[in-house]
């Protein structure tokens, strides 16, 4: 049974045109069983968020993303009072008939209340994905107070009282490494690693994602990718430089790779100055690694 679920995952997976394999349909069905987080790590561009997006349009629902980044804290993930409409009510209110206790529990209503993603993830009216992007750029205080919100599934605002989740969430936590995560994080997750994709998977990704590209240009930039991630570079290019790289040189209507339009479109697939110069110096060693006959200068 539980290896026609595994089928039926990467077959969900394929449909919404994400490349799947066996070890992420196998977390994302024990995620989804037991009702746990899960926690992807690799390298940047390898497609740890797609997942979280390919997994809600499967499910039907909807995906809640919460973006971290340094300094985010409780007020901007779960909640804000707006106090312009409240400031407004009050002004129109003033010379109504309501005691200052009616008046208060109205403008503490959830009628002024900004839900932000946590609180709209512990409130949707069906189980959605919520997606805790780049937990890593966070900083440890609020990756503690995360862990008790995954804990209970329940906030507590003290105007109003505490809110518990009716439908619990499917998790997906992201990290690209740039700190060590806590190890109460990692124990209250289901771990997954997505690394840089052999030469045939990113190859399949490259046609699946790119309509219309010649076979022999698809061959090419795969290979290229995947030599240029052998080197020594500050930053390397993940499926995502990959794709779009192969999507402009589909755009300049080019069926195979060339030394002049590779050069020009360094730009592409690096992003950084000192990867690009020494990309440039090594360009004529990578073309006869890849096969390619033209030479470079």
């Amino acid at each position: 049974m539980a290896d026609k679920q595994l089928v039926e995952i990467q077959q969900m997976l394929t449909r919404q045109g994400y490349i799947s394999d066996q070890s992420i349909a196998m977390s994302l069905f024990l995620a989804m069983k037991l009702k746990k987080p899960l926690l992807i790590e690799g390298p940047a561009g390898v497609g740890k968020t797609e997942i979280a997006k390919v997994m809600a349009k499967a499910l039907g629902t909807d995906l809640i993303r919460l973006q971290c980044y340094e300094g985010l804290d409780a007020t901007h993930a779960l909640y804000e009072w707006n106090y312009q409409r409240q400031l407004l009510h009050i002004k129109l209110e003033e010379n109504s008939d309501k005691t200052v206790e009616e008046k208060e529990k109205d403008i503490f209503s959830e009628t002024f209340l900004l839900k932000r993603p946590l609180l709209r993830a512990i409130t949707h009216q069906k189980s959605p994905v919520l997606l805790i992007d780049e937990i890593d750029r966070a900083d440890e205080e609020f990756e503690s107070f995360l862990l008790e919100v995954l804990s209970d599934w329940q906030i507590t605002i003290p105007e109003i009282g505490t809110i518990t989740a009716k439908h619990i969430p499917h998790v997906v936590v992201t990290s690209n490494r740039i700190r060590e995560l806590s190890e109460a994080l990692r124990r209250r997750c289901l771990y997954l690693w997505i690394d840089y994709p052999d030469f045939d998977k990113e190859l399949t990704i490259v046609q699946s994602k790119v309509p219309g590209i010649d076979r022999q240009l698809a061959e090419q930039i795969t290979r290229f990718m995947q030599e240029v991630r052998k080197q020594k570079l500050e930053k390397v290019p993940g499926v995502a430089e990959t794709l779009d790289w192969a999507m402009a040189l589909v755009a300049l209507h080019r069926t195979h790779l060339d030394p002049d339009v590779v050069q020009q479109t360094l730009g592409i697939i690096l992003k950084d100055w000192h990867d690009i110069r020494a990309m440039q110096d090594s360009l004529s060693e990578l073309f006869e690694k890849v096969g390619i006959e033209s030479k470079v200068g």
